[in-house]
């Protein structure tokens, strides 16, 4: 299973002014290097939740359907499908009908299960599934408590700003980070 991402979040969950806030900075001359540092702690916390927080698209490549019949996503909350496409052996596309199927976007992981499910031709990859997912459009729809932890992990970033360079970050992860993304974490046993 290959998940791309396919289009970039129009929004950081995070504003400007909300960073400055709890940095308690007034002028705008590291507003660059803040911005940065917001989209790695986004990053970073996608990452250790498997959550989307800012709204994008998404293709999930699969290489068979699961034998229950159900499909899991791993990245979530899962707002649409979008479009099924099942490739033959020669690579021609099929596209799936939609109709009928049921979404389960909210679980974690999320699941899809389809009315219709043709074979797929192509050993490797013969199935994408096109879905959107995240919390919403804007930084508002994004949990607070998970807005919180970005702001801590930024601040942490920002105070470590001469000892590691930016594209080096996440290099520091403040204490209480880990308590206020736990409930959204999901553990494997």
């Amino acid at each position: 299973m290959t998940i791309i991402e396919l289009t970039p979040p129009a929004v950081e969950p995070l504003t400007i002014a909300e960073i400055r806030a709890h940095l308690r900075l007034d002028g705008e001359e590291e507003d660059g290097l803040l911005l940065a540092l917001a989209t790695v702690a986004r990053e970073h916390l996608e990452r250790e939740t498997g959550l989307v927080l800012a709204a994008r698209d998404f293709r999930l490549c699969l290489d068979d359907w699961p034998e229950d019949g159900i499909l899991t996503i791993a990245r979530g909350p899962v707002q649409a499908v979008r479009v099924v496409t099942v490739y033959d052996g020669e690579g021609e596309p099929q596209v799936v009908d939609l109709d009928g199927h049921l979404l389960d976007g909210q679980a974690r992981p999320a699941r899809l299960w389809l009315r219709e499910t043709p074979a797929p031709g192509r050993v490797m990859n013969g199935i994408e599934v096109e879905f959107s997912a995240g919390f919403g459009e804007s930084g508002a729809d994004v949990p607070e408590t998970l807005k919180r932890a970005m702001l801590l992990h930024v601040a942490a970033m920002y105070a470590c700003r001469g000892v590691v360079a930016a594209d080096a970050q996440p290099a520091v992860v403040p204490p209480g980070y880990d308590r206020l993304i736990a409930p959204f974490c999901r553990r494997g046993l």
